[in-house]
């Protein structure tokens, strides 16, 4: 069809090189970060003026030499660090039960296609060759899925690990100024951005390699094989997601209630006995959780575009670099996010309070222009002028500037998905100051305006998802689509970052209070804390429509690979299966709703049983016992957390076992167009609530001065909105996007033993 000026060799070498890059980079960011002392010595930095300090006025006025105070930094965040670390050790211990057990399924399913033999088979789309047998791709695609899930499990602790060690840091640097502050948690954030961007690349693309050196020429086996990998990825994100969003949002809910509404002291007060779980939630669910998400999603859209590939003109005609253009676009996307990082870090410097989210907005906007020219560059060097993609069943002939605008297209998507995001859940806006003006009549009607927003929010995105299929599927079928998810993740390792610095930014705030800090140093880390709640929900604006077109990529390939030919609505046996997989996301919402508010209503009996039986707690001359409460919301979420993830992982099995693939293509089709749409508007509600509670509390306009201050009545049905609005922003909201993507890539691997053995009831009938 072409060649292409990029070589094979050439593209060997530039994938592993930048995945490296960015672990280097990750690793000195870290080590910036590292030269922040927390502990009795005093907290000295070394360098320039920029991330080393010659500030001594500050330092004298904000008495840096109390080390009291950074004792109890360290103090507060070894608690916080040990407590998020045991949660996670107990949950991996029951996901990895889960892994083997269903790791075991997927080897006798696979397997099982053609009764075990080892002999050569046709292949399912060119019938003149031969593949390799389909134990083969049993054996491969779980070691896939294991190397998928292991790495999802690395990704979401590192990222937690780094949290747990920047947040003290970063309130120490407050005392600083918040431009100081700024910059420790951005960099943290970064840390996990690039390491996790950097070893999702890295470890497929090894893995790819490897599996080569069996299939040899039996690209489509080997591709089909490589589907584990996002099968494993997104099966420990659901359990990462739900798990650490019920922890979060028990601890929250609870802390909230009892001693906000009730008691009257601060957020954050260390006479609450939950304030310790609550902080350990911020960085199980909004970090641990969020990084296993998105490697997720990577994972998934990266083998969603190999699987198309390699029944296309690459793996037809063998282009090795044509083939592994998915992976190219993430390369390159590492080296932009690394430039744009250093404008946020080295070429411009945060120095008030009002250049913060501007600072993290140019960073979305400087990656999105730099990966554009990023994107041209790859298509054009590593794609043949022309080539075929499969659609259907017959080969369409695309050119590259085609796939690159599939690319583009995806990419500023997210930009515009991101934006929405923030206009409909940051305090700068008049949505959520309109939200924060309904709590004048008391809560209930700031539900009723935080839940109308929600639903509006839903409009853009959508069209923004909708434009990018239609342009993405017109010029290169099922595989445009694939690779504009990946546009969209391609900027990963900034998103990431800007999302990973809200939860630093919360944990920070939380152990200025817990040291007894001034005021001043207070107002600091909430003013980074709202920059972070804005860009955690532009964080999970990306991840949801990265995984609406992801899933639609994923469930073209299972249509492909299921051998049905079309999908069509008005069969009974679709039609049964559109309906009931438009019910699941709420059937899903529903558990993981009810799972947050019994898992709160433990907490909230504990923490009044504390203020009521311990005396002096109120005073503050006697502890609260801190342990009980992270020992609550550890057992409510690991014990709350399996029905949800069985539903999601039992229900593509179930259907395609009893009902066959048609139904199952109807389940597909239906949880995505109804759960992409309940899970932009639970995050934005859920958001927007957060955001108006702020907005009242900071009093920094006129309008927001007539309906604070703490403790008014406005103010208590604005907490009451946020604690309504936490399990959908932080639980149920973040876990849809992975239901949707999770059941369309358990349902590819599937695919062959469905297409085999499924439909066992209309068989009998």
């Amino acid at each position: 069809m072409g060649v292409t000026i990029l070589t094979d060799l050439g593209m060997e070498i530039l994938i592993p090189v930048c995945a490296v890059v960015g672990i280097a980079f990750s690793l000195f960011q870290w080590y910036l970060v590292s030269k922040v002392t927390v502990g009795t010595d005093k907290s000295h930095s070394s360098g320039d003026d920029k991330n080393g300090y010659a500030e001594s006025l500050i330092e004298e006025e904000e008495g840096i030499n109390d080390h009291n105070v950074v004792q109890k930094c360290a103090e507060i965040q070894n608690a916080i660090s040990e407590g998020a670390t045991s949660f996670l050790f107990t949950m991996y211990q029951y996901v990895g039960v889960f892994m083997v057990a269903f790791a075991t399924l997927i080897f006798a399913f696979l397997g099982s296609v053609e009764g075990f033999s080892t002999k050569n088979q046709p292949c399912t789309y060119d019938s003149t060759k031969t593949c390799k047998p389909a134990l083969a791709t049993a054996v491969f695609s779980t070691v896939s899925f294991l190397l998928g899930a292991v790495t999802s499990v690395v990704s979401g602790f590192l990222g937690m690990k780094i949290a747990t060690y920047a947040n003290a840091r970063t309130t120490l640097e407050a005392r600083k100024g918040v431009g100081k502050a700024f910059i420790v948690a951005f960099r943290s954030g970064a840390v996990m951005g690039f390491l996790l961007a950097a070893n999702g690349l890295l470890v497929l693309f090894i893995t790819i390699l490897l599996f080569k050196m069996y299939y040899g020429d039996d690209w489509e086996g080997l591709f089909e094989a490589i589907t584990g990998y996002g099968l494993g990825g997104s099966s420990m994100a659901l359990f990462g997601r739900v798990g650490g969003g019920i922890y979060t949002k028990a601890a929250d809910v609870g802390a909230d209630l009892v001693g906000k509404v009730e008691r009257n002291i601060p957020e954050d007060d260390p006479r609450n006995p939950a304030v310790i779980a609550d902080n350990v939630g911020d960085n199980v669910g909004d970090i641990a959780g969020m990084g296993s998400d998105l490697f997720g999603s990577y994972a998934e859209s990266s083998c969603a575009a190999l699987v198309v590939a390699s029944i296309s003109s690459f793996g037809v005609n063998h282009e090795l670099t044509a083939m592994l253009y998915p992976l190219l676009v993430s390369s390159v996307g590492i080296l932009v996010c690394l430039l744009t990082t250093l404008f946020a870090t080295d070429f411009f410097e945060v120095k008030a309070v009002k250049e913060i989210e501007p600072a993290l907005k140019k960073q979305l906007i400087i990656s999105t222009i730099l990966m554009t020219i990023g994107i041209a560059f790859v298509s054009w060097i590593a794609l043949p002028s022309t080539f075929t993609i499969f659609n259907f069943g017959v080969q369409k002939e695309v050119k590259n500037w085609q796939l690159f605008l599939c690319v583009g297209v995806g990419l500023w998507a997210g930009l515009i998905i991101g934006f929405v995001t923030e206009y409909y859940t940051s305090n700068a806006y008049s949505p959520v100051q309109d939200v924060a003006d309904s709590c004048r009549t008391g809560a209930a009607t700031n539900v009723i305006f935080g839940l109308a927003l929600g639903y509006k929010s839903v409009i853009i995105p959508i069209f923004a998802i909708a434009i990018s299929i239609f342009v993405s599927f017109s010029f290169a079928a099922m595989y445009g689509i694939a690779v504009a998810a990946l546009g969209m993740l391609s900027t990963i390792a900034t998103g990431l970052a800007i999302d990973a610095y809200g939860p630093i930014s919360d944990n920070a705030g939380g152990i200025a209070e817990m040291a007894g800090m001034s005021h001043r140093i207070r107002e600091r880390t909430d003013a980074l804390d709202a920059a972070g709640n804005t860009t955690a929900a532009i964080g999970k604006g990306f991840a949801i429509g990265s995984a609406a077109l992801v899933s639609l990529a994923l469930f073209g390939a299972f249509v492909s690979r299921a051998a049905i030919s079309t999908v069509d609505v008005l069969t009974p046996k679709v039609f049964i299966g559109l309906l009931v997989g438009a019910m699941l996301p709420y059937w899903f919402s529903a558990m993981t709703m009810k799972s947050v508010g019994s898992a709160a209503l433990k907490m909230v009996e504990e923490v009044r049983r504390q203020f009521n039986t311990i005396p002096g707690l109120m005073e503050g001359t006697a502890k609260p016992d801190y342990a009980t409460c992270v020992k609550i919301s550890t057992d409510a979420s690991i014990k709350e957390m399996i029905p949800p993830g069985a539903l999601v992982m039992l229900t593509p099995l179930i259907v395609g076992i009893l009902f066959g693939v048609e139904t199952l293509s109807g389940v597909l089709a239906g949880s995505l167009v109804s759960g992409v749409q309940i899970a932009i508007s639970a995050s934005n509600t859920g958001g927007a609530w957060d955001n108006a509670k702020k907005y009242i509390e900071a009093g920094a306009s006129e309008h927001a001065r007539t309906l604070g201050p703490k403790g008014s009545d406005a103010h208590k049905a604005a907490v009451i909105g946020d604690t309504v609005g936490d399990p959908l922003k932080d639980t149920s909201g973040p876990s849809l996007n992975i239901l949707i993507k999770l059941m369309a890539v358990e349902s590819l691997v599937f695919a062959p033993f469905f297409a085999t053995h499924g439909g066992l009831l209309f068989k009998l009938f």
